[in-house]
């Protein structure tokens, strides 16, 4: 059986509708609490929307899904979604949902420096099952920010509307962004062990990779094997270590290329080539960045 096409909803009276909702007060903006949502058992199978979602969800009685990846949520969990993301939703009890869903669309950012710094935010980016688990205090900050907004959602609309609940938004990110943080650190054995194994991938890959398969190797491929999302990933790595999966990457890709300069008799270009580059330049820009020398000053010093 063929799989559906996912389903588009490109504004936030296209959402409204679909869910039976009345129309929203404002045709870029809505913040609408979970309880007002009925999940039927003939959810579509996936669904885009054209605008920024962000969802707290508190003992959900349903599963939420991003590409193969599940999560079932039973405490205090935010969610964010940017425009063009694919995501489905699966029901499994008759739990009434509890939180509160916010949608903004691009359009409402317009002309505020929001409209720039909201892209900074690489949790929008994040898959679902790596969603920001609030503690009871922060819970009750966010809802405080959200019931912010909501007074000014369903206030008469005049000249400061806009203003206070793009500063609320902002809030809100920054906050969110700040127990992120508290949750890379809160969890460091659990993101010690994902560094462990992007060690041994690292390492499987540069010894064990076949000699037909010389592609360089990518942040993107790194993080699908490691089964997160390229942004968690470099942000977890950044907090744990310093460092990015790009700069892991490339300390390994050094790390390799001093052992073949100084143990083998392969000439730059073959090293290069073994190491996944195209073009020996590429690779010899990439020593020389690292080390300050050329691959070949270094082959030089050992003899």
């Amino acid at each position: 059986m063929a799989k559906k096409a996912p389903l588009r909803l490109n504004t936030i009276h296209d959402y409204h509708r679909f869910r039976g909702l009345p129309m929203p007060e404002h045709p870029l903006i809505s913040l609408i609490n979970f309880s007002a949502i009925t999940l039927t058992a003939d959810e579509p199978q996936s669904l885009v929307f054209g605008f920024y979602t962000l969802a707290l969800r508190r003992h959900s009685g349903a599963a939420f899904k991003y590409g193969q990846q599940e999560y079932d949520y039973k405490a205090g969990v935010m969610l964010f979604m940017a425009p063009e993301q694919v995501f489905g939703i699966q029901t499994y009890n008759n739990e009434p949902p509890s939180g509160w869903l916010l949608m903004i669309h691009p359009d409402f950012l317009w002309n505020t420096p929001l409209a720039h710094t909201i892209k900074q935010y690489a949790f929008f980016d994040y898959a679902v099952h790596e969603g920001l688990c609030l503690s009871q205090k922060e819970e009750c900050y966010i809802i405080d920010l959200l019931k912010i907004i909501q007074r000014e959602y369903h206030h008469q609309i005049d000249s400061f509307s806009h203003k206070i609940m793009i500063a609320q938004l902002e809030l809100l990110l920054a906050y969110s962004a700040r127990y992120y943080n508290r949750q890379f650190l809160t969890r460091r054995h659990v993101h010690h062990k994902l560094v462990t194994k992007l060690e041994m991938l690292l390492n499987d890959y540069f010894e064990k990779r076949p000699i037909t398969d010389r592609a360089a190797l990518t942040v993107q491929q790194v993080a699908a094997q490691l089964h997160v999302s390229p942004n968690y990933l470099s942000g977890l790595l950044k907090r744990t270590t310093g460092l990015s999966t790009q700069q892991h990457i490339q300390n390994k890709i050094i790390e390799k290329a001093k052992e073949r300069l100084s143990t083998t008799d392969l000439s730059v270009s073959e090293i290069a080539y073994e190491l996944g580059f195209e073009y020996a330049q590429s690779f010899n820009k990439l020593f020389k960045k690292k080390t300050d020398i050329s691959p070949l000053t270094f082959r030089q010093s050992f003899k």
